[in-house]
């Protein structure tokens, strides 16, 4: 399992009320229950910034969680990014398996 981070903006005009935020994401939350067999959600956020929603979770494939982006698109009014994820001691152990030193151009 890859672990994916996907950022969603919501625009201005998406829902006009909380009830409805909180209604919208419960049904976006089960269509992809539905539809992206291996798909585990591992935490999700509300931030403040250029991104409304950060959610992280892991999915087998690029294609399943191209899905589930696709998936939060398709209730409108939302686009979305999908980021592929290293934990940090994947990341170091990666670096500890290139050759030491600059690589020269």
């Amino acid at each position: 399992m890859s672990t994916f981070i996907m950022i969603t903006r919501l625009s201005h005009d998406a829902l006009s009320t909380p009830s409805e935020l909180k209604s919208t994401v419960k049904d976006v939350m089960q269509r992809i229950q539905d539809h992206c067999q291996g798909v585990k959600w591992t935490a999700s956020y509300a931030v403040l910034g250029p991104a409304d929603l950060v959610d992280i979770f892991e999915a087998p494939s690029v294609d399943e969680a191209a899905k589930v982006a696709a998936i939060v698109r398709t209730f409108g009014h939302a686009t979305t990014e999908i980021w592929p994820a290293t934990s940090w001691d994947s990341f170091l152990k990666t670096l500890g398996s290139l050759p030491p030193g600059r690589i020269e151009v």
